[in-house]
């Protein structure tokens, strides 16, 4: 029987540091995501909605998705805020030489 004891607060313990601990950890950092949210951040809605934060109430928001489109969404409801400085096109590697990426180029000699 004590074996039965240390086995099933042993699998207690586990369950708490495997599945409790790391969802109360997400929670928090979608609560901070939540209200770091400002008035022009541009963000994504769990629908995939992207748009630009225009004012702010205490559970809703605006959010402008078009020119002159805006809806109004609970807070909760952005998915993640987009970031500021997106990577700029210029910044891609193309060391590689252009004649690689031919499909029509062959390594071989040409025959006479």
């Amino acid at each position: 029987m004590p074996v039965f004891i240390v086995y099933f607060a042993l699998l207690a313990v586990a369950f708490f540091f495997l599945i409790v601990r790391p969802q109360r950890r997400q929670l928090a950092a979608r609560r901070a995501l939540v209200q770091a949210v400002e008035v022009g951040d541009e963000i994504i809605t769990a629908g995939g909605i992207y748009g630009v934060v225009q004012s702010i109430d205490e559970d809703t928001m605006q959010v402008e998705i078009a020119p002159g489109v805006v809806m109004t969404l609970a807070r909760e409801a952005v998915a993640q805020r987009r970031p500021d400085d997106p990577p700029a096109a210029d910044t891609i590697d193309r060391s590689e030489s252009s004649d690689s990426a031919d499909p029509t180029a062959t390594d071989a000699a040409p025959e006479d």
